[in-house]
């Protein structure tokens, strides 16, 4: 299997979210600059059997081929804007039509028309992305041609969510494994002594 870049193997997003804290607490900060040399070389997608296209974030404006991929240099660092941040970033966005500036603050929402365009261009049946919480783990959009999978059940403790896993077996039929969120503990357990 790979490991393919998001947007947090980046030393400017996982210093502020904490990863550096739990590097420099557990161990040394040249650990956590070890861990960051590696991110830096990741490749930030993958296409299965040239027909579905893997990335953290999603589609690009400047994305015109798939060489543009093949050829983004490693070990690099992510940009504030262009293809590799896009790759990262981006986000489909269900009113969106065409390309829209996105809520985070850096790079772009596509709409449903972006991901057809692209698809129908490259040859490719899906696009698969992570990057936002989705409540059942996975979730589909325009018409089933891309899908947001996110594995962390309960992200960070604050959502309800499912995590998935997607398998794609050798006729690139695409099933997910559902993992479900644990039960909440409550806080204030009642018990009584006899």
């Amino acid at each position: 299997f790979f490991l393919l870049r998001g947007n947090h193997e980046c030393a400017s997003i996982n210093r502020i979210y904490g990863f550096y804290d739990e590097c420099k607490r557990r161990f040394n900060v040249r650990l956590w600059k070890t861990f960051t040399d590696c991110f830096n070389c990741l490749p930030v997608a993958a296409l299965i059997d040239d027909k579905i296209l893997c990335m953290h974030g999603g589609l690009s404006p400047d994305l015109q081929n798939m060489d543009q991929i093949r050829n983004l240099p490693r070990p690099t660092v992510v940009p504030d804007i262009g293809l590799l941040c896009d790759l990262l970033w981006a986000d489909p966005g269900q009113d969106v039509k065409g390309w829209a500036m996105n809520d985070r603050g850096v790079s772009y929402t596509f709409g449903a028309d972006k991901v057809s365009e692209f698809l129908a261009k490259h040859d490719l049946d899906l696009v698969c992305r992570a990057h936002q919480v989705v409540e059942d783990g996975y979730e589909f959009f325009a018409d089933r041609q891309l899908v947001t999978i996110f594995s962390a059940p309960n992200y960070c403790g604050e959502f309800d969510n499912a995590g998935a896993m997607m398998s794609v077996d050798e006729n690139l039929m695409c099933s997910f494994q559902i993992l479900k969120p644990a039960e909440k503990k409550n806080k204030f357990m009642m018990t009584t002594k006899m």
